[in-house]
C-alpha cells in the first residue's frame, strides 16, 4: 500500500476528525518509549512484527481499562487472526477454522499485521489507523505488500465472521440470562463490599451482578466447550476441609495478618494484575515475549506460539468463568466477615470476624476457580511445550509498577515455568481473595487446556 502525499494528507485529516469525534483510541507507544510493554524486556535487535502488534494490544488493554476476561478474549482474537492470515500464505500448519489459502507471493508479515490490526480494532473498538500506517511504512512497495494487505483484510474478515454469535456480545456476556443456576445455600456468592481498589481507583462498581456472568458460555478456541475442564464440587461448608481452608485464609490473607511473610506480601502485590494495568493474561504475554525472543523461532513459528498462548489465555478465562458461575462460591472476605455463622461448621476456627479485610482487593465475582491460577498454569504449560522444557530460570518485574508503589525496582526470580505459575496462583491466597482449592483446581484445568491446544490446534504440516 503506497500512499501519495495527497492520500497521506487525506488520511491524516480523516484521522484527526476521528480523534476529534472520540473514535480513535489511546495512542500506541513505540518500542523504547516508557509506555511500551516491550521496552524493559525486549532487546532492540529482537523487535519484530509479532512483538510489535502484541505490544499494541497490551497497551490498549491498559489504556482502555479492559477487565480481565475481556482482555483475554481480545488478545486471543487478535493473535489468532494474525497467525491464521500469515499461515494462509506460508501454509506451515493445519488449522481447524477454514480461513483458507492466501495468494502466492503475498508478504506473510504484512498479512499478519493487517489481520491482527483489523481483529484488534473490532475487539477494542479503535481503528489503529496510525499504527497501521506506521507498520506498512516498514515494507517496500510492490505486489507482495499489496497482496499481503488484501489477504490480511480478507482473512481477518473471515475470522471475525466465524466468531460472530460466539456469545461474547455484551448483551450476552454481561448477564446471567438464566444460564447458570444460583446456589440457595450459605456458600452462595454475593458481592463483597465496600468496594475498593488500587489508586487511582476505584477498581469495582457496587452492583449485585458479578463481572461477566455469561463469559463461561462463549464459544472457546481450543476446548470442546467451556465446561470441558469444569472443576469438581467445592468443599462441603460443614467439612473439616473447609474449616482448614477457612482458617488458613483468615490467618494468612488478611490485611493485618501477622503470619504472612514479607515475601508472601510482595508476591500478592506482584501478581495482583488488577484494573489500570495489563491484567493477568497480558502479564503472561509479556513473559512470553521476554522468554521467546532468544529462542531462534522463525516468524511463522513465533506467530503460531503467540496464537496458541493468546487462544489458551482466552480459553482459560472461559473455563474459569464457567466454573465460577456454575459453582457460585462466595469469596473468603464474605465468609469471614459476614457468613461464618451460617456455614454450619462445628470447628471453632470458623468464626466471624466483622473487621477482617483481604490484603488485596476482593474481585466482584465468584471465587471457585481462580482465574489467575488458570491463566498462569495455561501460560506456563504452553511455554514449556513450545520451548521443550520447564526448568528455565529467569527473572521478571511487574509490568505495571504504577499500581503498587511497593513494587518499584522489585524483581522476582524463578527456577522454572511451573514454579512461576504456582507462585502466581498462590498470590491470590496470600492476598486473601481465594480459597486454596480455587488454586489447585484451576492449575489442573489450565495445564489440561494448554496440552490439548498444543497437540491439536495447529499441527505442523509434514
Amino acid at each position: 500500500m503506497n500512499l501519495s502525499r495527497r492520500q497521506f494528507l487525506a488520511a491524516g485529516t480523516a484521522a484527526s476528525a476521528l480523534a476529534t469525534a472520540g473514535c480513535v483510541g489511546p495512542h500506541v507507544a513505540p518500542h523504547g518509549h516508557r509506555s511500551s510493554y516491550t521496552s524493559p524486556i525486549l532487546r532492540p535487535d529482537r523487535q519484530n512484527t509479532v512483538f510489535l502488534w502484541v505490544d499494541a494490544a497490551l497497551q490498549q488493554v491498559r489504556d482502555q481499562r479492559v477487565v480481565t476476561p475481556r482482555a483475554a478474549y481480545n488478545l486471543g482474537l487478535a493473535t489468532a487472526a494474525g497467525f491464521l492470515a500469515a499461515n494462509g500464505i506460508v501454509r506451515a500448519c493445519e488449522e481447524p477454522f477454514g480461513i483458507g489459502v492466501g495468494p502466492g507471493g503475498a508478504d506473510p508479515e504484512v498479512a499478519y499485521g493487517i489481520a491482527f490490526a483489523k481483529a484488534a480494532a473490532e475487539a477494542f473498538q479503535t481503528p489503529f489507523l496510525f499504527e497501521r500506517m506506521s507498520f506498512l511504512a516498514r515494507f517496500p512497495g510492490g505486489e507482495a505488500k499489496s497482496l499481503g494487505v488484501e489477504w490480511g483484510e480478507a482473512a481477518a474478515l473471515r475470522m471475525l465472521d466465524m466468531r460472530t454469535g460466539d456469545g461474547s456480545e455484551p448483551s450476552k456476556a454481561n448477564y446471567y440470562l438464566g444460564r447458570y443456576d444460583r446456589r440457595t445455600d450459605a456458600l452462595r456468592w454475593r458481592p463483597t463490599g465496600p468496594f475498593y481498589g488500587a489508586s487511582p481507583g476505584p477498581a469495582f462498581a457496587s452492583f449485585d451482578r458479578g463481572l461477566f456472568p455469561g463469559h463461561g458460555m462463549i464459544r472457546p478456541w481450543t476446548m470442546k466447550s467451556g465446561a470441558q475442564f469444569r472443576a469438581a464440587d467445592f468443599h462441603d461448608p460443614a467439612s473439616p476441609e473447609f474449616a482448614e481452608t477457612f482458617d488458613t485464609i483468615r490467618r494468612l490473607g488478611g490485611a493485618d495478618s501477622t503470619v504472612r511473610t514479607a515475601d508472601q506480601s510482595e508476591i500478592a502485590l506482584f501478581w495482583e494484575d488488577g484494573p489500570w494495568g495489563v491484567t493477568a493474561p497480558g502479564h503472561f504475554l509479556c513473559i512470553a515475549i521476554q522468554l521467546l525472543q532468544d529462542r531462534d523461532l522463525s516468524f511463522i513459528e513465533l506467530a503460531r506460539a503467540f496464537a496458541l498462548i493468546g487462544m489458551t489465555q482466552c480459553d482459560a478465562s472461559i473455563s474459569s468463568w464457567d466454573s465460577k458461575y456454575h459453582h457460585d462460591i462466595l469469596r473468603p472476605e464474605s465468609a469471614i466477615r459476614v457468613r461464618a455463622p451460617a456455614l454450619g461448621n462445628p470447628d471453632p476456627r470458623v468464626v466471624r470476624e466483622p473487621g477482617w479485610r483481604s490484603y488485596i482487593p476482593t474481585p466482584e465475582f465468584p471465587a471457585y476457580t481462580s482465574g489467575h491460577s488458570t491463566f498462569g498454569a495455561a501460560a506456563a504449560e504452553m511455554l514449556a511445550l513450545i520451548i521443550g522444557r520447564d526448568d528455565i530460570a529467569f527473572s521478571g518485574r511487574s509490568p505495571d509498577e504504577v499500581l503498587w508503589p511497593q513494587l518499584r525496582g522489585v524483581e522476582r526470580h524463578w527456577t522454572s515455568l511451573s514454579q512461576m505459575a504456582d507462585e502466581n496462583g498462590m498470590s491470590r491466597i496470600y492476598g486473601g481473595v481465594h480459597w486454596d482449592v480455587d488454586h489447585s483446581a484451576a492449575m489442573k484445568a489450565g495445564k489440561a487446556i494448554a496440552r490439548q491446544a498444543f497437540h491439536t490446534a495447529f499441527p505442523r504440516k509434514a
